[in-house]
């Protein structure tokens, strides 16, 4: 008889997809920045490169806290996402509008991001993996702020500088 799955097998399960999803960002962030042309954006884009590097090591940490190693399974969501990221890259380079387009890529990026990491805290609340939750809530904490930055961003020069010319 197959064993009932739990919670904990869920959240597992979860944390070995956003692990894969934080790699996979990993790797697609320099090509992002390659694209971009607004100094702010290119910025914010290495600035992230760096966060994600430390929150893969958070999921490491969480891994060995549950005493399992840190391995990925592949995540559809993310690769779908990153899919449309360059899309846009190829279609809309040397436009206007491409910056504004990889600040769409990213936001759905860092929206897919915060959905993962809110149910991971709260699961790890739940599963009294205190540490772990610490450990999820700071990268949480990190995805809003980076989502939050990226709005501002979007509002103050980079959609402006995506209208046509004929607008202005």
């Amino acid at each position: 008889m197959a064993k009932q799955k739990t919670l904990d097998d869920l959240f597992l399960d979860t944390l070995k997809d956003i692990y894969y999803a934080e790699r996979k960002i990993l790797k697609a962030l320099p090509k992002m920045k390659r694209a971009a042309t607004n100094e702010k954006l290119v910025a914010a884009f290495e600035k992230h490169h760096g966060e994600t590097e430390e929150q893969i090591e958070r999921l490491q940490k969480v891994f060995e806290l549950l005493g399992k190693s840190a391995r990925g399974k592949t995540c559809d969501a993310i690769e779908g996402i990153i899919s449309e990221a360059e899309e846009i890259m190829d279609e809309f380079k040397g436009s206007p509008a491409l910056d504004a387009g990889l600040i769409s890529s990213a936001q759905a990026v860092e929206h897919y991001e915060i959905t993962r990491y809110g149910t991971l805290h709260r699961w790890a609340k739940e599963l009294g993996m205190t540490e772990a939750a610490k450990l999820l809530d700071e990268t949480l904490q990190q995805e809003w702020k980076t989502d939050e930055n990226l709005t501002k961003l979007a509002d103050k020069t980079v959609n402006d500088a995506a209208k046509s010319t004929a607008d202005a």
